[in-house]
């Protein structure tokens, strides 16, 4: 039989889709009608409340409906310029992407690493028991962590005495000292999420398909090898995934972790924009439209970090997000 090209009617292939989409709904109507309420919950929570931005453009009228309040001076951008006017703000912003950033740079690969040690045990049971215990911080609480971090790197904590015991004279401040205390932080943060984050490359490392094991095997790789050459780039592309997400979150950091982490010796490091935004706009309740304006600001430049992380891993040749 010769090749024939078949014309089908313009017309009559809307009809059939319509026909089709028809008995698609008939078929499935009480799933689309169960979806309703998710919708509504979106809509209603997340949607609507976006009305409230128009705050951080208009005057500081805290009982007025925002609708209602007369826009702010220098076109709306008056509590913008205050903002970046006030050096509480610019310290905040400060402190906010140096923990992001070194939260990122130390943090993000241990789960990795980690995850591909994990893959190589050949004992079970060891194996589970060690995970077991490593994910098991992510269930505390921060305010938990915030009372073991005292206990354990406080002046009178156990580290310190452990170290006074064995001679040392000076006690090393974690806590107290701006410097140790950033990274006390960080890897007090590391402690709590690593297990958990490790799952998540577990997980990916089980979809490499094993005849490339058995390949760099054949090929004399060893071990180290095998996981340089195999397991990294099986997941390379989840590894790719999750880092643009981190860095997405690059200007937001755990508003629990600071405030169980804080204290007054350490204002100047652990002041970042929720801690900012929380003592003008609730502690102190003064001004709304600034920390409207600052919580706009905060959200543009994360979305600004996601889309640019994105083209940079599509640009080398990732699915990416988006």
């Amino acid at each position: 039989m010769t090749d024939m090209q078949i014309s089908i009617d313009p017309l009559e292939a809307r009809r059939q889709r319509r026909l089709s989409n028809r008995s698609h709904l008939k078929r499935y109507w009480t799933l689309y009608l169960l979806l309703l309420l998710p919708f509504a919950q979106i809509i209603v929570f997340r949607y609507a409340p976006m009305l409230n931005i128009l705050a951080a453009f208009k005057g500081n009228m805290f009982l007025w409906d925002v609708m209602e309040r007369p826009w702010a001076d220098n076109y709306g951008f008056e509590f913008f310029i205050k903002a970046f006017n006030d050096p509480l703000f610019l310290e905040a912003l400060r402190n906010t992407f140096v923990l992001s950033i070194l939260q990122i740079i130390i943090s993000f690969p241990v789960p990795i690493f980690l995850a591909i040690l994990l893959n190589e045990l050949r004992l079970k049971l060891f194996k589970r028991v060690t995970q077991t215990i490593l994910y098991m911080p992510h269930f505390l609480s921060w305010a938990i962590i915030g009372g073991i971090a005292t206990a354990v790197l406080g002046a009178q904590g156990l580290v310190n005495n452990g170290l006074s015991g064995i001679g040392f004279e000076t006690t090393i401040p974690f806590l107290s000292d701006p410097f140790h205390w950033v990274f006390s932080y960080v890897f007090i943060g590391i402690w709590q999420s690593m297990g958990w984050s490790t799952i998540i490359y577990l997980a990916a490392i089980t979809s490499v398909n094993p005849e490339l094991y058995e390949a760099a095997a054949v090929d004399g790789a060893k071990r180290f090898r095998m996981m340089w050459h195999v397991t990294l780039p099986g997941i390379r592309s989840v590894i790719i995934l999750l880092l643009i997400l981190n860095i997405g979150g690059i200007m937001a950091n755990n508003f629990e972790r600071i405030m169980a982490m804080r204290n007054s010796w350490v204002y100047g490091v652990s002041d970042v924009i929720e801690v900012y935004v929380y003592n003008w706009g609730l502690s102190r309740g003064q001004n709304q439209s600034l920390t409207s304006a600052v919580g706009l600001f905060q959200s543009v430049v994360a979305v600004i970090f996601l889309f640019s992380a994105n083209a940079v891993a599509k640009r080398a040749g990732e699915r990416g997000i988006i």
